[in-house]
Order: C-alpha cells, then structure tokens, then sequence
C-alpha cells in the first residue's frame, strides 16, 4: 500500500444545472494543455457498462462479483457493490485510478464528502444554492453576475477556460492524499 497526493476538484450541483457540460469543456480545455485528467462520477441510479445479452454481461447477471471488460482501445472492471444501499466512499473510488497516469481528477457528485468542490449555480432555475450550508465549496460557476457571503470565487460558467485556470491556480491546494 501506498499514498499519492493528487489534485481533485469536484462539480456539484442538483441535476440539470449542467455540471456534466461545463466538466466535460473543461476535461477538453486540460487536455489541450497536456494535462491527464480522470473523471470520476456519481451517479444515483442503477447502471450498466455492458449490453444485456453479451457473453460479460450474462457471466456477470449469473453472479460473477467483478467484470473486466478489455479490447485494444480500453478496458473497464465493473465491480459489485456489496452493500448497494449506501452511497460509495469518495475516497475509496479515487484509489481505484492509477493516479501515477494522471494529473489531476475532476469529480462529478459527492456533493455531501468533504472535498474542495465548484458548484454550478444557475438562478433562474429556482433551486437554492448550496454553498451557504457547504463550507468545502470553493467557487461557484454561475450564468450571472453574483454576489456572495462568504466571499467566495465567482467564475463564468459559460467559460471553461476560467474555469480550467482556476482549476490549475489551486493545484496545490487541493490535493487529497489517496491511499492506495
């Protein structure tokens, strides 16, 4: 076992708000300046990487407890989670990368861990900010000017170059040490 520090920045925000936009510009943005970036999703619903009626799927549904699918071009271990009525362990999800191939990681949920997180606020939606009850949110990624108590980074949402830039500025403060 080991230990990596590595930095990881969440998007948080209820569904619609358009988190998985703005990462997924952002994932562009970094990888155009050469950064290696993972992507690590929650997601509150069942899901399935693999199609019903496929050899993998049909040896898994029979009751194998881990899947590594793998070709060429990729390969994905589908896990099952043995106690399927709790939300999954930030952390523990995090050391499951090979964080020595990558640069940083953005995740999309999580938003009741503690970790440093952007949330994505649109207004005219009607749904209130979480920021004011979240003290590990460290910007807020609005379509309107804001202004906000505590003071906290109010970044365009609609440009995921500042976005990125900000990102980048707090490398170093927001490593999580990932006990692998």
């Amino acid at each position: 076992m080991g230990e990596t520090m590595i930095p990881v920045v969440g998007f948080v925000a209820p569904s619609g708000m358009g988190k998985t936009t703005l990462v997924r510009r952002v994932v562009a943005v970094l990888g155009d300046r050469g950064l290696r970036v993972g992507y690590l999703k929650h997601a509150h619903h069942r899901f399935d990487l693999d199609v019903p009626g496929k050899d993998s799927y049909q040896v898994r549904e029979a009751g194998a407890q881990q899947t590594l699918l793998t070709s060429k071009a990729r390969w994905a271990l589908q896990v099952q989670n043995p106690v399927q009525d709790e939300d999954p362990d930030l952390y523990r999800m995090l050391s499951r990368f090979e964080l020595d191939r990558l640069d940083l990681v953005l995740v999309e949920g999580f938003k009741h861990a503690d970790y440093p997180k952007i949330e994505v606020h649109r207004p005219a939606t009607g749904e209130a900010p979480l920021y004011p009850g979240d003290p590990s949110i460290i910007a807020v990624a609005t379509d309107v000017p804001l202004e906000i108590e505590p003071p906290l980074v109010v970044l365009p949402l609609n440009t995921p170059e500042s976005v990125a830039d900000f990102v980048v500025s707090r490398f170093d403060e927001v490593r999580l040490r990932i006990v692998t």
